[in-house]
């Protein structure tokens, strides 16, 4: 389904039942000390806004719709109206108003940050916290988010597969680096690198096991905001990709060379679903991991050229 669909069914329920609009938050992911949810919102010009609250740093990315957002008399940074791609960045404890003079219905995907790990993010950014608070509550549409936001909204259509907690950070960052005015650069040491190649090692030597992107940073010594931006610098690649790559070889290998049941590798591996597993390895290796066993069984694929026993050359 559209984003759009779901909100214009969202809106017919409403219309149906009679009922005052509301907010609809559905928990998508969570980790520690982050979440994101899609929110469907049903209000219209008929609903009278009312005073809210933030209870966590929060960076809502506009999917559908349009609204105003009006920081009220307590924060006192005026008044934004929100756009589909642009961004609304809410500060813990920062009180806000949300209005509908435009039309009905609106749909976000919100990343909500506990106190602590935004924190650390803004500080591995270079960001000091009084600078997050005075920022004004809307991001426009920028090139450097273009590529995240159509991941995110991509995400709300598939049920496996996105990496949330990777989006988290990097919009994190990329809101963090827009709010300071600081341009993207990285250099990489010799510590960088020694660093990385030990979390490459413990990926290699343990891909099947729990590796999710904040461990692995306090693995490197590292906050995630600038293990994320480092790994990729380092190695082409996001944690999450190269993670994934690292269970599908050896889901791989263990398919050429031993005869357990396709379910058992999956698991193994690190895949929570043989669905989810078959998926990702048709994508990376062109077959089923079926067709990919009987293929090897099959002798289907020859591991070196074979050439005639005695070779005909022409006669000069």
């Amino acid at each position: 389904m559209s984003i759009a669909a779901t909100v214009e069914r969202a809106l017919a329920r409403r219309e149906i039942e009679g009922s005052p609009g509301r907010v609809a938050p559905t928990v998508l992911a969570r980790g520690p000390g982050w979440s994101v949810g899609d929110v469907v919102c049903t209000c219209g010009p008929q609903d009278r806004s009312f005073e809210e609250q933030h209870s966590r740093y929060t960076i809502a990315l506009v999917a559908y719709g349009c609204f105003e957002y009006r920081s009220t008399a307590s924060s006192g940074r005026g008044r934004e109206l929100m756009t589909p791609g642009s961004l609304l960045l809410g500060s813990r404890g920062l009180s806000f108003e949300c209005g509908h003079d435009h039309g009905s219905g609106d749909r976000c995907i919100a990343f909500w940050y506990d106190a602590a790990f935004f924190e650390r993010l803004a500080s591995g950014a270079g960001v000091r916290r009084t600078l997050i608070r005075r920022a004004q509550p809307r991001m426009p549409p920028t090139r450097g988010l273009a590529t995240l936001s159509a991941r995110a909204c991509a995400g709300l259509s598939r049920s496996d597969g996105v990496a949330w907690e990777e989006l988290a950070i990097q919009i994190a960052g990329e809101t963090l680096r827009f709010v300071s005015g600081q341009p993207q650069r990285m250099t990489v040491s010799s510590t960088d690198i020694k660093r990385i190649g030990e979390v490459v090692r413990l990926v290699e030597g343990n891909a099947g096991g729990p590796l999710g992107l904040v461990s692995l940073a306090e693995a490197a010594g590292l906050s995630p905001y600038h293990f994320l931006r480092l790994f990729e610098r380092v190695t082409g690649v996001t944690p999450h990709q190269y993670v994934r790559r690292a269970r599908l070889r050896d889901a791989a290998t263990r398919l050429a060379s031993e005869p357990g049941k396709i379910l058992d590798i999956a698991l193994e591996a690190g895949f929570g679903d043989v669905s989810n597993f078959n998926r990702a390895f048709r994508t990376e290796f062109g077959v089923s991991p079926r067709r990919f066993r009987e293929a090897l069984t099959h002798s289907a694929y020859p591991t070196h050229p074979t050439y005639p026993t005695h070779p005909t050359y022409p006669t000069l």
